[in-house]
């Protein structure tokens, strides 16, 4: 009985983070790409992509696999290798923490690199376990059954993977998902718990030239005659405090004010264009992107552009796609996040995102303006 709860379990876990990463290809690809410049490796940047999918599908493969009881005795070897590996890599990202969010269920579960690793002894264990019993898995209803259900299942997972590369995520489990109000995201609730640091001091002892550490709690700042000050030392985060889902959004103008709020108060229509990188960004798609902004601006809506590229470029790029709206400059992290599309849509009003578009979904204004009635 317990083989059996094993093999579930293990394919559960493996389908849903399968899932959640192929759902949001560009989620994972960005993910990919944090590790390699992380690990000082950018020249692998250019295949983050696909390793991306593939890595997705294989978890997911695995997992259908094991649930549906398809082929164990071959499968368990691969799960056991999956694990094996896996395991001494986290262990490994939980000693060095190069990237404090290890990614393994996209946005969907946040968890820390020391909690995936313990997830993945718990996996682990029951791997091995299941690889031992691997003789013992008989399908009741015959191999075709199992064969069956696990090619369906693979394909309409490729097929929902690739719809969310074509359009936004199947599902959108980003900060930024529609719905969301962001000045209200990025308030800090009153009575949330603050960072909490630790500040230690070097001093030197003026009569052996010793140098020494103290905390805050017994630093000698007033026995100048054996104590000289030398530095104080970076410091040093012992509690984290509450963090709002949105902390990190500006709008900032070339001198780098930040103008975020004459659009998040609007109470009219506000299309923001996020394309975070202009030089990489689709220019058949900027190219529906400047038709619908003609015709918002025509109306007396905001419309305007969030891009990471430097404000050099922006009159070039302008001019080049018939973009004649104005740019600003957001954080490219925060851009990526935003909508996993270059260039993408927001529609906002009063704050609050109420679509989001893909460039292969620009909308007619008309119908917007309809549907948002």
């Amino acid at each position: 009985m317990f083989k059996h709860i094993a093999r579930v379990l293990l394919g559960l876990t493996f389908i849903f983070s399968g899932f959640v990463k192929g759902i949001d290809p560009w989620g994972s690809a960005y993910k990919f790409t944090d590790y390699f410049n992380a690990f000082q490796m950018p020249w692998l940047t250019d295949l983050a992509f696909a390793l991306g999918v593939v890595l997705a599908a294989a978890e997911f493969f695995l997992g259908v696999a094991f649930l549906f009881n398809f082929f164990i005795r071959f499968t368990s070897w691969l799960m056991l290798a999956f694990m094996v590996f896996f395991t001494g890599l986290t262990l490994v990202l939980a000693l060095t923490n190069p990237v404090t969010d290890c990614g393994c269920f996209g946005d969907a579960l946040i968890i820390t690199n020391w909690q995936t690793f313990y997830k993945n002894i718990v996996l682990l264990v029951l791997a091995i376990f299941v690889f031992f019993q691997r003789k013992n898995f008989k399908s009741k209803n015959g191999p075709i059954l199992s064969i069956a259900l696990t090619a369906m299942t693979v394909v309409f997972y490729f097929y929902l993977v690739n719809y969310s590369y074509k359009h936004l995520p199947l599902i959108d489990f980003s900060a930024y998902k529609v719905g969301v109000n962001i000045p209200e995201a990025m308030k800090i609730p009153e009575g949330a718990l603050q960072d909490i640091y630790e500040n230690n001091f070097i001093y030197k002892n003026t009569k052996t030239g010793e140098e020494k550490k103290f905390t805050e709690a017994d630093y000698p700042w007033q026995d100048t005659l054996n104590w000289s000050f030398v530095k104080m030392e970076d410091p040093i985060l012992i509690q984290k405090g509450y963090t709002p889902p949105i902390h990190d959004f500006r709008i900032e103008t070339a001198e780098g004010e930040d103008i975020k709020d004459f659009f998040l108060y609007d109470e009219n229509l506000t299309f923001i264009v996020i394309a975070s990188n202009l030089q990489k960004s689709n220019r058949e798609g900027m190219g529906k992107i400047a038709l619908l902004a003609a015709e918002a601006k025509s109306k007396g809506y905001n419309f305007i552009g969030l891009t990471a590229s430097s404000p050099d470029s922006f009159e070039s790029f302008k001019n080049e796609t018939d973009a004649q709206f104005d740019f600003f400059n957001t954080d490219e992290i925060t851009l990526k996040t935003i909508v996993r599309s270059n260039p993408g849509l927001l529609v906002l009003k009063n704050g609050t995102i109420l679509r989001k578009f893909h460039f292969n979904d620009i909308p007619n204004l008309e119908k917007l303006e309809d549907q948002l009635k």
